[in-house]
Parts: C-alpha cells; sequence; structure tokens
C-alpha cells in the first residue's frame, strides 16, 4: 500500500487571525445557543409531570393493536387522529418486547403478564390503559382443556398431571394462579413447556403429550366438537383472566409529543372497546369473518365470550389483582418481587374512561 501525502496546511497570515477567531468564536456560540435551544424543546417529560394535551405536528406513534386497528376501520375514527400511526401486525408479550427492544414499537396490546416479564428482563415499561370485562367469571377468556381419557373435575384433581406451560405469557400465569387456587405448587405436577400459539395446545390435548392445557377464544369450542367424541373435556377454573392493557418503554413516555399521542390513542382505543360491544354484528362480519378468517358461527361465539368491557376510571382494585399475580410468580418462579403500581402510569387513569363518557 502507498501512504497517502497529507495536504499542507496553508498559514493564516497574522493580519487575519484575530478576525478568523472572532467568527470562529461567533460559529461556535452559535451552535451552542441553537443547541440549547433544541434541548430544551426536546426535554424530556418528567414521569409526574401534566400529560400535554396537544400533539405537535409531525408526530407519529408505532402501535402494535391489531384488533383496535379493524375496530377504528369498521367505526370510522381511523382517519381522525391528529398524528400519523404506523400500524404493526404484533401481539403478545414476546413479539412486543422483542419490538420494544429493537426501538420499532412505541405501543403495544397484551395481557397482564408481558409487562411483568418485561421489567424482570432489564425492559422498563408503563401500563397506559387497562380493560377488563363486566362480568369475567362468566365470560372467561380461558378454560382448561383436559385430554381425552383423562379424569380432571376439579383443580385438586390437577396433582400428578402433565400440563402446557408457556413462562411470560397469560397462560403460563394462568396455569401457576391455578396451582396456587388448588393448593398445589408446580412440583405437585409436571409443566410442560410449550408456545401456546395456534392449535399447539389442543393438539398437545388431543395427542396426550400433555393431560391439561388452558386453552382460549375459539380454541375452546373448536376443542371439544372436534375431540369431545374421544373423551376430551374442559372445565372452567373460576379465576379472573380478563386484564387487557396497552403498555409502552418508560422511555417513550419521556418524548412529550408521544405522550400527548398516546393520551390520545388511549381515548380511541376506549372508544372503539365500547363500539365493538355496541356494533356485535358488524364486527363479527369485519373482524373475526373478513381480517381472521373465521366463520360466522365462530365470530358469534368470540362475542358472547368476550361480554361487556370495563374500562374503570380508578386502577386500584386493578393494581391490587396484579400485585397477586406478581407475587405468585415470583415465588413460584425465583424472581424479585415487584411493586404493581410501578407498573402503571397513573396519569393515564381516567383517560378510557372519560373518552367514553364524554363520547369524544
Amino acid at each position: 500500500m502507498f501512504a497517502r501525502e497529507r495536504p499542507r496546511r496553508m498559514p493564516v497570515p497574522a493580519l487575519m487571525r484575530p478576525a478568523l477567531a472572532v467568527l470562529l468564536l461567533a460559529a461556535l456560540t452559535g451552535c451552542a445557543g441553537g443547541g440549547e435551544q433544541r434541548n430544551t424543546a426536546a426535554a424530556a417529560l418528567a414521569a409526574d409531570a401534566p400529560l400535554p394535551v396537544t400533539v405537535p405536528k409531525g408526530t407519529k406513534l408505532i402501535v402494535g393493536d391489531p384488533a383496535t386497528k379493524v375496530a377504528l376501520q369498521l367505526s370510522g375514527e381511523i382517519d381522525t387522529f391528529s398524528f400519523a400511526i404506523e400500524w404493526a401486525n404484533i401481539s403478545g408479550g414476546p413479539q412486543t418486547s422483542e419490538a420494544f427492544r429493537a426501538d420499532a414499537l412505541d405501543v403495544g396490546a397484551v395481557a397482564e403478564i408481558p409487562p411483568i416479564h418485561a421489567t424482570w428482563t432489564g425492559l422498563p415499561v408503563k401500563i397506559v390503559a387497562s380493560k377488563f370485562r363486566k362480568d369475567p367469571l362468566q365470560h372467561p377468556t380461558y378454560e382448561l382443556g383436559i385430554a381425552p381419557g383423562v379424569t380432571v373435575k376439579t383443580l385438586a384433581d390437577l396433582r400428578g398431571k402433565k400440563i402446557a406451560y408457556s413462562p411470560g405469557q397469560a397462560q403460563g400465569a394462568l396455569v401457576l394462579k391455578v396451582l396456587h387456587q388448588a393448593g398445589l405448587t408446580k412440583d405437585d405436577v409436571t409443566l410442560v413447556e410449550l408456545p401456546s400459539t395456534g392449535d399447539v395446545y389442543p393438539n398437545a390435548l388431543a395427542s396426550r403429550q400433555v393431560d391439561v392445557a388452558p386453552i382460549g377464544g375459539v380454541n375452546i369450542r373448536r376443542y371439544t366438537a372436534k375431540f369431545g367424541k374421544d373423551g376430551a373435556t374442559t372445565i372452567r377454573h373460576g379465576l379472573r383472566d380478563d386484564p387487557s392493557h396497552l403498555y409502552v418503554r418508560t422511555k417513550t413516555l419521556q418524548d412529550p409529543a408521544k405522550a400527548a399521542a398516546i393520551r390520545e390513542y388511549v381515548a380511541a382505543w376506549a372508544r372503539a372497546a365500547r363500539w365493538v360491544y355496541e356494533h356485535p354484528e358488524e364486527w363479527i362480519a369485519g373482524y373475526y369473518v373478513k381480517d381472521q378468517g373465521l366463520s360466522a358461527a365462530d365470530g358469534r361465539y368470540l362475542a358472547e365470550l368476550a361480554g361487556e368491557p370495563d374500562i374503570p376510571a380508578d386502577w386500584s382494585d386493578a393494581i391490587a389483582r396484579h400485585q397477586e399475580t406478581i407475587d405468585i410468580l415470583a415465588k413460584e418462579t425465583g424472581n424479585p418481587p415487584l411493586k404493581a403500581e410501578d407498573l402503571y402510569d397513573l396519569r393515564y387513569q381516567t383517560v378510557g374512561a372519560d373518552a367514553i363518557k364524554d363520547g369524544a
């Protein structure tokens, strides 16, 4: 290789040096002043500062909430936001956390476990919206699927059984809570780690890979319809399993523009939930049938299963129930205890309820 000859530095005439120094100082001063202005404009929003109401022009959120996207399309509200939304086809805790870590997502829609798991894995997050079911025991999200030939009529019968388990997800937490309710621990059963996606759990039950598995949604109906003749059954666990949250990275809320945009999105999310309940036929046709490819019968089953949404203006009870879940998970997994209230940004506590009350 040949060494590249450095260009010679031309000497500055003595008479020009003072003028050059003045120009350079002025340029540096101007840069510092401009930077100070920019830093002031982009100052981080303190965790206890009031939420900004106005969303600055040019703000964008990346949102992983596919069901709400369809609801907003069907209700006609999707084009009314004061900011741009990029919709990400992301759902579930693992996908959402991965997108958060990649700085590819601002808002995620999940159940109660992902915020806990994210915190335990070093990803600070905050819950900004909470939704439940008016009659959660009558409309559970999951039932316990029982494999053909296995006898489980009560929770006490779970002792000694092989149970499907998905760490870090709602189904996995439900298993631990059910065991706790039955006076059992994970040492009293055999936990078989399996992903809870798609038909994995129903197929694992049918093949006797596991004896018990929490199955949800349309799989409850399909499982007994398909394998009931072989002796497949389900039982209800009798616990609340209805939390539904929007959560974001803590650092996202430090951006005043995004914090304001999230406030606007939470309000629209709440109205969308109410719209879905009040327009079941449009929701069944537009979401379950057209978007998800289900039959109208499956759609009606799921709409009835969901029941009426409850979006409280006070999160005290929700936080208390979340704390119970955290305590059970911490004990069974060996993770450190967390304070449930620390997972919530209480500045958003009334946003959803107010949006429904005001209708705007």
